[in-house]
């Protein structure tokens, strides 16, 4: 049997192993994929180097950083944004080889792409990982300009308190990359000047549980075009299964 996986803690709100059991199961393939709800990264690598027929993993909060210093090879991507969110496993006798890579990149890419007009000339990144990471990367090399909101001072270009109606309605592409709003916490939602948002907005949340979180909602509300994460992982995760398969 094959097997792969999911590291990240925690991952009540994953909808992973749901995505690739039903693909294994689709394509007839005889394997499982496993959750390793784990509360600290060291214990994530050694479940990858120890687990038997262990092929490859996905990476989410709050790892994709933090496992960096424990792989053994680093794609391009990886390299140029800092953070990983798959790693294939290679094996020869006992010898194991992590590598790591980003394909957060290819479906934040390529599930925004045609979203996007003329009028998202300038984008608010709200966070600090390696999902925000993957999303400046992106949208910086399609020649939008991206501002980082962070809650800290000093970590990106703005903090929260920073963001007045003028921000907010001069920055049409607004991406969240934090937890916030994610099941179980459900009523959150990250604090914006949400008066300002119109409907020349879209509100791009990679949250995907809940299907509506209440920052999409609030874009609504305002005439806003918004989007969920759900297709953003899953095209990510065809990305992960391309890897672990052909590389």
């Amino acid at each position: 049997m094959r097997r792969f996986g999911l590291i990240g803690h925690p991952l009540s709100h994953s909808f992973s192993k749901g995505y690739f059991d039903g693909k294994f199961k689709e394509l007839g393939i005889d394997a499982e994929y496993l959750n390793f709800d784990v509360p600290t990264v060291e214990q994530a690598v050694h479940a990858i180097r120890t687990m038997p027929d262990l092929e490859g993993v996905n990476v989410t909060i709050p790892y994709k950083q933090t496992i960096i210093p424990f792989l053994d090879e680093l794609d391009a991507a990886v390299n140029a944004i800092g953070a990983a969110n798959t790693v294939k496993v290679f094996r020869h006798g006992n010898h194991v080889l992590l590598k790591g890579f980003n394909t957060d990149t290819v479906g934040f890419h390529d599930s925004i792409i045609p979203m996007l007009t003329s009028a998202h000339t300038h984008a608010l990144v709200l966070g600090t990982g390696g999902a925000a990471k993957a999303a400046v990367h992106v949208l910086t090399d399609l020649g939008l300009s991206v501002a980082t909101v962070s809650r800290v001072a000093g970590k990106t270009d703005l903090t929260y308190p920073d963001l007045n109606t003028s921000i907010i309605a001069s920055h049409t592409l607004i991406v969240n990359c934090t937890p916030v709003g994610m099941f179980p916490n459900v009523n959150g939602r990250p604090e914006l000047q949400y008066e300002a948002v119109g409907p020349g907005h879209l509100l791009f949340d990679m949250v995907y549980n809940p299907h509506e979180t209440r920052f999409m909602l609030a874009g609504l509300e305002r005439g806003a075009m918004v989007s969920n994460g759900l297709d953003m992982l899953h095209r990510q995760a065809e990305a992960s299964w391309s890897i672990w398969n052909d590389q």
